[in-house]
């Protein structure tokens, strides 16, 4: 069996080129990769490769790079310090509904050989699994072949061309009712990837057994098309999450992306996007007394428009008050933000009508806020703050009561 070799990066760090790890071959992979993506991924050198705000699971020849967040530099790079991002990571993408870790992943996660790329295989495996129990649906789809009963539409010339001597057959196209249809097809793709992924692992012989229960497909090769295509209804609703899943496996997949047979398989997910809607779903929980909603796009100028992360709105009629947050997945303990930033909260709060506007930055100590914090712009009634706020509690797991936090800074104090 091929033998999965793992290494755990951090975002924004270098990996160089090893002889053993990460060889020359993975950096020739990775960089066809980040040329699909538009150069958006890493940046390369000469001898090894830079990572960016993304962060996830990249699996390419036997080789699995997991890229943690980090916003501390001076943390280090220890077993305990990795341990604390993967379940950081891992949690705010269960939150996020990117993840679903199932209790058999939920305790397999405490294990170091454990990675991203196994807790989303095992997701996809559970769910294809309760399919087969519950029983998989069977559909009506078309073909057209020979049959020895005449049935459907007859195809007259493919009835002439096929069947001059077989006079006993009937080329036609007519109606099946089977379990061969495209929600099955996309599946058994999904599994055919994870298998060929999973080899040398603790996955590969639950995949196999999956399959040996799955009925036989036609094997296709999805796209984007394929999922548009896909049925939505009643019945075939409990395939949601297996569809999902499958589809971020596939649209992820590249086989044969270097010059060898090396195939790749990468889920990677922007860090400035996840923190912000990591924000967005904690503040939305605790929102009882105000709306929590992330806003649409308003015109600025011309094609140009605006639009800030986060909306909170309190109040109704003329008491009503609207906030605004902006969302920054960078750590300035040590430095100020932006005057692009700044300038861009002034707009926002120009354009929603806002008082109040801030940037919320990730920290490793939760700043003390006060309504002094909110700094007024020269000249105008509207002001702005810098929030600083700690992600972990004490235990250094992700702290639920974020939001908690978050909204109590715009209370009237």
């Amino acid at each position: 069996m091929l033998k999965v070799n793992s290494i755990q990066v951090f975002e924004h760090s270098f990996l160089s080129i090893e002889e053993g790890k990460f060889e020359q071959r993975h950096f020739e992979a990775l960089s066809k990769l980040n040329a699909l993506h538009g150069y958006k991924y890493f940046d390369l050198k000469h001898n090894g490769v830079v990572f960016k705000q993304y962060v996830g699971v990249i699996q390419v020849d036997g080789l699995t790079i997991e890229i943690l967040p980090k916003i501390d530099k001076n943390e280090g790079e220890s077993d305990d310090v990795k341990k604390k991002w993967q379940s950081a990571l891992i949690e705010m993408l269960r939150v996020t509904r990117k993840l679903k870790v199932q209790q058999v992943g939920q305790a397999n996660v405490t294990k170091q050989s454990i990675h991203l790329l196994d807790i989303y295989f095992e997701w996809f495996l559970s769910e294809v699994q309760l399919l087969i129990h519950q029983g998989l649906i069977k559909q009506y789809y078309k073909e057209t072949g020979n049959v020895k009963a005449l049935k459907g539409k007859l195809e007259f010339a493919g009835h002439i061309a096929k069947n001059l001597v077989h006079k006993e057959r009937f080329y036609t196209t007519h109606q099946v009712y089977d379990k061969d249809h495209l929600l099955h097809q996309v599946l058994g793709q999904a599994l055919d990837i994870i298998a060929s992924l999973s080899k040398g692992t603790y996955l590969y012989s639950k995949c196999k057994t999956i399959q040996l229960d799955f009925p036989e497909v036609k094997t296709i090769q999805a796209n984007e098309a394929t999922f548009a295509k896909l049925p939505r209804n009643r019945k075939t609703a409990p395939y949601d999450s297996a569809i999902e899943i499958a589809r971020l496996i596939i649209l992820n997949y590249a086989p044969n992306i270097s010059s060898g047979s090396e195939k790749m398989l990468a889920l990677l997910f922007d860090m400035n996007s996840l923190w912000e809607e990591y924000i967005l779903i904690r503040l939305q929980k605790v929102a009882i007394y105000c709306k929590v909603h992330r806003q649409q796009y308003k015109s600025f100028w011309k094609n140009i428009t605006i639009r800030p992360d986060i909306i909170i709105e309190k109040g109704e009629g003329d008491k009503k008050q609207i906030f605004v947050i902006d969302t920054k997945w960078k750590n300035i303990d040590y430095s100020k933000p932006s005057t692009n930033d700044l300038r861009q909260m002034y707009v926002y709060n120009e354009y929603w009508g806002s008082k109040k506007a801030m940037l919320l930055y990730p920290s490793n100590v939760t700043k003390e806020f006060n309504s002094d914090d909110f700094v007024e712009f020269e000249d105008r009634d509207q002001a702005c703050s810098l929030g600083k706020i700690s992600i972990f509690n004490s235990k250094n797991e992700l702290d639920d009561s974020i939001g908690k936090t978050i909204l109590s800074w715009f209370d009237e104090k």
